[in-house]
């Protein structure tokens, strides 16, 4: 990307609060926020994150940093969230290097709960004001009596192209998540494969913090079971790995859950899976989480006892 096509209040942005513009562009991508690779004038490189000024960013970018100093393997932040106008940005520090983990295995899950339960009792002990809202694929407690958190440019699309058996999976998990009334926890709520990077067997970075989430415990923790193995568009793991995950982080995490919670940690899964079936159909994307989903729903649906 030439820098000339940068967005105009960036290179001031950079000079303010990073102490030099950007003499290069090292990558740039867009999906909840926009993020610049940029290398600055003076050789430094960093990334540069921003998002809609919703509320949420100072407090995943203040968890972050906290995680950071205690040595956990995430970017570290170079500055608070600042605003440009209608955008919350910030700046962290450039991570390259490490390699996605691809496969769903259940031995993959096992790797993957362990990351998950050290992120989590990191959190734990992270102080901040609650992330919300929720980012939208783990807002089922959205105020109102729809299904889905109400999204404009989905909302606006043609729903006849949603399968029956995507809303019914969601609307049965929902009511299920809804009657729990467990407590909330700070959490990832966005932990896909390719969210993290290895080297070996040794995990290299997290990354999206973006991502953070005021939830259940469990519901996160049910989330992740089923997202765990997205390496691209998003999928749904098989329920023996799924099972493997759950069981994983209760051991890693040195406690276990209830009845209620394990309930709750299947209908999450399913509430996440159906949200993003729903939107892969809505813009044309990849079938594949649906036809897990389709597979699925049935015994995910009775494991959540919804």
């Amino acid at each position: 990307m030439p820098l000339d096509e940068l967005p105009d209040w960036l290179p001031a942005w950079c000079r303010d609060h990073l102490g030099g513009e950007p003499a290069d562009v090292l990558f740039r991508s867009q999906q909840v926020s926009m993020v610049f690779g940029l290398r600055l004038a003076g050789g430094r490189d960093v990334v540069v994150k921003a998002r809609a000024d919703d509320g949420r960013a100072a407090s995943c970018v203040a968890a972050q940093a906290r995680l950071a100093e205690r040595g956990f393997p995430c970017p570290r932040p170079l500055t608070p969230v600042v605003g440009a106008g209608a955008l919350a940005v910030h700046a962290e520090e450039f991570r390259p290097g490490g390699e996605v983990l691809h496969g769903d295995s259940p031995d993959v899950a096992v790797r993957c709960a362990e990351v998950f339960a050290r992120l989590m009792a990191e959190l734990a002990g992270v102080t901040v004001a609650p992330p919300l809202p929720n980012p939208p694929w783990v807002r089922w407690d959205e105020t109102g009596s729809g299904t889905w958190p109400p999204i404009d440019f989905l909302d606006g699309l043609d729903q006849s192209v949603v399968s029956e058996h995507i809303v019914e999976a969601a609307e049965r998990a929902r009511r299920r998540l809804l009657a729990a009334r467990l407590p909330c926890v700070l959490g990832h709520a966005d932990f896909e494969a390719q969210n993290l990077r290895w080297q070996g067997r040794q995990l290299w970075t997290v990354h999206d913090w973006d991502s953070l989430a005021w939830q259940p415990e469990a519901a996160l923790v049910g989330a992740a079971s089923g997202a765990f193995a997205s390496a691209g568009p998003p999928t749904l793991a098989p329920i023996e790995s799924s099972e493997a995950f759950l069981v994983a982080y209760q051991r890693f995490r040195g406690r276990s859950f209830t009845p209620v919670e394990l309930e709750i940690a299947w209908a999450a899964g399913v509430w996440m899976a159906a949200y993003n079936a729903r939107e892969m159909a809505l813009c044309g994307g990849s079938p594949a989480g649906g036809d897990a989903l389709r597979a699925q729903a049935a015994e995910r649906l009775r494991r959540a006892n919804a």
